[in-house]
């Protein structure tokens, strides 16, 4: 039985920098989780905020002070630090990032040795230690831990990511939107080294512009900016892609998957024809799944789970409608490599992106984002789940509702799909409604 977790999310540890995440937080995380490991190795990056470099300095302090020695790879994708943890044999790795958050926030991810995001017994065990506290185990002297700097940690990055693929983008025009975060430099880079002609967009971090209405969850940014071009969208920490084809229309997570499961399947390359997705997948991705002959394991929202059940089901593909995707081989999701995936099919079919996204039709989807006081309630919110059954029976077999705890902030997440839009939008309003009044809700906003 997994240990309960308080500070932990789907995607590690987020709040808001100096207030929720505080350096003193993050040392004691550092210290928690290398207690007793002395003379290991652990591995931090970050991306562009401005409480980044107070974040990691203290995460540097506590492993030191556990023993550990720590190598500071400054502003780099989540994909460098997940890959040099491995390669580098590291104990942990931390990408200090809050991912597609807005600026005033941070969080802390760790990964384990093999480059993976820790499983949630793990993440756990860290918690416990932390709540445990002090005494901690005695290092001193020649035992502290150092810390050094890989200067080309960004390089080594691009080098590998550009190693993996499989065709030359020459003659591809590229727009890139780099969030101002992490992949401001890497990105174009990394398509430049392999033949595209790029546009850059969004590129000049300043520490508090990360996400500032732009990047992967604002693609009309891009949209209005590509002008022809296929356009490329990362998230801070640039582990999501969303993309934007000739048209300036949004091809997301599921229709990303789509493209590659059918492309996969049509050259035997998509073992056991299954693809890992997650509850949030759109109607639509899982009808287009079936049209082709392709089986769809679905998990729990979070790229780990998707991970997991990659791994369990020998899954070669799998991924998250909000642009995390990842590939057989691969330790976690990168948003770099999944542009370079979807690429490499726009090279060998020589078909724009704006075909090979018909591949799917996604149904009318609305989410609702509602504020909570007390998140932790809704399974016992009773008014909650006797509207959500009324209306799942008024939609049949139409349509679908989803109804669920953000696992990163204090939200209630309330999706509704329906042929109607108009229909789908009225229903989420009205759970929503519902969802305010019983559990604290300050008032609810529209993704």
């Amino acid at each position: 039985m997994t240990p309960s977790r308080h500070l932990f999310g789907t995607d590690g540890v987020r709040g808001r920098a100096g207030a929720d995440l505080t350096p003193e937080l993050a040392l004691g995380m550092a210290r928690a989780a290398g207690d007793g490991k002395p003379g290991s190795l652990a591995v931090i990056g970050r991306d562009t905020r401005r409480s980044g470099q107070m974040l990691a300095a203290a995460l540097h302090a506590g492993f030191q002070a556990s023993g550990l020695d720590t190598v500071d790879l400054g502003v780099v994708p989540v994909g460098a630090v997940s890959s040099l943890s491995k390669e580098l044999r590291a104990a942990f790795g931390v990408m200090v990032s809050a991912s597609h958050n807005p600026a005033p926030d941070n969080g802390i991810k760790f990964f384990g040795p093999d480059g993976s995001k820790l499983d949630d017994g793990r993440e756990a065990a860290i918690e416990a230690r932390l709540g445990h506290g002090p005494p901690w185990t005695l290092v001193d002297g020649e035992a502290i831990g150092i810390q050094s700097r890989m200067a080309d940690a960004l390089d080594r990055y691009v080098e590998r990511v550009a190693r993996l693929a499989r065709f030359s983008f020459r003659g591809i025009d590229l727009a890139l939107d780099c969030a101002n975060g992490a992949a401001s430099v890497a990105a174009p880079r990394l398509f430049e080294r392999l033949g595209a002609s790029v546009e850059v967009h969004a590129a000049e971090p300043s520490g508090t512009n990360i996400n500032d209405g732009c990047g992967a969850t604002h693609p009309r940014f891009l949209a209005e900016r590509a002008g022809g071009r296929i356009g490329l969208a990362f998230d801070g920490d640039a582990d999501r892609l969303i993309a934007v084809d000739e048209d300036g229309i949004t091809v997301d997570g599921d229709a990303i998957m789509a493209i590659l499961a059918r492309h996969y399947h049509a050259r035997e390359e998509l073992p056991g024809d299954t693809v890992v997705a997650t509850v949030m997948s759109n109607l639509g991705f899982k009808l287009a799944l079936r049209s082709l002959g392709i089986s769809m394991v679905e998990t729990p929202v979070g790229d780990r789970y998707v991970l997991e059940a990659m791994r369990d089901s020998g899954a070669a593909l799998g991924g998250e409608q909000s642009g995390h995707v990842i590939f057989g081989g691969e330790p976690t999701g990168d948003g770099l490599l999944t542009a370079v995936r979807l690429l490499e099919v726009v090279a060998a079919t020589g078909s724009p992106l704006r075909e090979l996204r018909r591949v799917m039709t996604s149904f009318p989807q609305v989410l609702r984002n509602v504020p909570v006081r007390v998140k932790e309630r809704l399974p016992d919110a009773a008014p909650v789940w006797a509207i959500v059954a009324r209306m799942e029976k008024r939609l049949g077999d139409t349509g679908r509702i989803l109804v669920r705890p953000s696992g990163t902030e204090p939200l209630v997440r309330v999706m509704v799909e329906a042929p109607d839009r108009p229909e789908a939008a009225a229903i989420a309003d009205e759970i929503a409604g519902v969802v305010a009044r019983e559990l604290g809700g300050l008032d609810v906003t529209g993704h």
